[in-house]
């Protein structure tokens, strides 16, 4: 089995090295004969030093040079070589136990794919229970978090890959299309919640909850017109670091 580990990033210079440390431990200790890997960071565009520091440790890099997340997944996604792909974003810390129940799911043959729960240190209240209330919903409707998505890459070619109209919640889209693929040939796509990925919380602390409220009620009410233009959706795109 070759899999694929694919890292969309953008200015990510003060994470990526910690994210694709991360991956290398998380490798390292899941391996077992017949298992091989890759590591693909996308630069979409970076201004910084992020695709210098993924070159450093030894990851192949690609570039996008249209800044928008579904697109650089893609653009990943086109040059892998695995027969399964695993999507993290670099502000994200991989753990062993989260890789070997991934690696369990493969080997069973049951899953085209899955998602996991995530973890955020930090959180004040209200995200807090923001994020349980994302955590239900994920598990109940096996919608994978955007921070982590694991499909055959077989399964993501001939579903389309994720959706490149839309800026923002690409992953769900993706996520009900792997169910469908999966469905007719007797294969799940599940939420993993055992080894929960650990991501950063830093969006949180940049936006206010004004901000970040009246950016949920922007897409809840008009999900179209919000998911398709990315002026609306400046908590991914308007930069701030």
């Amino acid at each position: 089995m070759h899999l694929s580990i694919i890292i969309p990033a953008f200015n990510k210079e003060r994470l990526i090295a910690r994210c694709l440390q991360s991956i290398s431990t998380s490798v390292a200790a899941n391996y077992k004969r017949g298992f091989t890997s890759e590591i693909i960071v996308v630069d979409n565009n970076s201004t910084d030093d992020t695709p210098g520091l993924a070159r450093q440790a030894g990851a192949r890099v690609v570039f996008e040079p249209i800044n928008q997340i579904g697109r650089a997944r893609n653009a990943g996604a086109a040059v892998a070589t695995g027969d399964w792909l695993l999507f993290v974003d670099a502000d994200s810390i991989l753990n062993p136990g989260l890789l070997s129940e991934i690696l369990r799911l493969i080997e069973e043959g049951r899953c085209v794919g899955c998602g996991s729960t995530i973890h955020m240190e930090g959180l004040p209240w209200w995200a807090h229970w923001g994020l349980k209330l994302w955590t239900v919903t994920s598990v109940t409707f096996r919608w994978a978090a955007g921070a982590l998505v694991v499909c055959r890459s077989d399964a993501f070619r001939e579903v389309g890959g994720f959706n490149q109209a839309l800026y923002a919640a690409d992953e769900i889209t993706l996520s009900q299309q792997l169910r469908q693929w999966g469905r007719r040939r007797g294969l799940e796509f599940v939420i993993l919640t055992k080894f929960p990925l650990e991501t950063s919380a830093r969006k949180v602390v940049l936006y206010s909850p004004r901000e970040t409220f009246g950016q949920i009620l922007r897409v809840l009410l008009h999900p179209r017109r919000a998911l398709q233009d990315k002026k609306q959706l400046p908590i991914w795109y308007d930069g701030r670091r």
